[in-house]
């Protein structure tokens, strides 16, 4: 049983689209990484899927030129993000009277691109919704453009790539096969690990950081 309504399953987006179903999936896969009303597409089971067609011969494209082609796609999507970002974000922080967005969220984003930029980019690849976001938020907070497109071709690589990759070598197995909503959800959960690892890790040197100017207080005081 599906956990998502019919024209958001990967399997019958694909299925449906017969012949056309790679033009498809490329169009899917740049509109969430560069369009912002793509954010509820399912990028990340689409992959996963059209792996598993490649390997069953529902898709007849080579496994080489599926994953050239959505890594492409993934990129150019986070370059027109970028560029979205960067020439209508600034003018819509311009409105004093904006309720949606605030001259202080492009500083505190410039200041976070600044600090985890990379990490920041390739991890939001394999976040729903974030993964949409953040490629126009780096161009409101004028991210270093050399930076960002070089990190966003490695997050392509490992995203768009490896999980059709995975969806290749593993969508054979039949419980998988036949699980392949929960198999999407699995995917999303683990892919979110890296980011709860790195805010637990950010929250532990903060504290670590406070503790140690606590102490210095203290000696001074002493002192």
């Amino acid at each position: 049983m599906s956990f998502l309504p019919s024209w958001l399953d990967p399997e019958v987006i694909l299925r449906g689209m017969g012949g056309w179903a790679l033009a498809v999936l490329c169009a899917i896969i740049f509109a969430e990484c560069g369009l912002l009303v793509g954010f509820f597409l399912p990028g990340d089971s689409l992959l996963f899927v059209a792996g598993l067609f490649v390997a069953t011969g529902a898709i007849e494209t080579p496994l080489w030129l599926v994953c050239v082609l959505v890594t492409v796609c993934a990129f150019v999507g986070n370059v027109c993000g970028y560029w979205i970002g960067s020439k209508v974000g600034p003018a819509l922080f311009n409105k004093p009277d904006s309720k949606l967005f605030k001259r202080e969220h492009v500083e505190k984003t410039h200041g976070f691109f600044e600090k985890y930029g990379a990490r920041a980019i390739i991890m939001a690849r394999f976040v729903p919704i974030v993964r949409t976001f953040i490629t126009a938020t780096a161009g409101v907070g004028r991210m270093d453009a050399k930076k960002f497109f070089t990190y966003s071709a490695v997050g392509a690589v490992l995203w768009a790539s490896g999980v059709t990759v995975l969806g290749y070598f593993l969508g054979e197995i039949e419980f998988i096969e036949k699980n392949i909503d929960v198999m999407a959800i699995l995917i999303v959960l683990i892919s979110i690990i890296p980011i709860v690892v790195e805010v637990v890790r950010a929250r532990r040197e903060k504290k670590h950081a406070a503790r140690l100017a606590n102490d210095d207080t203290q000696v001074i005081e002493r002192l």
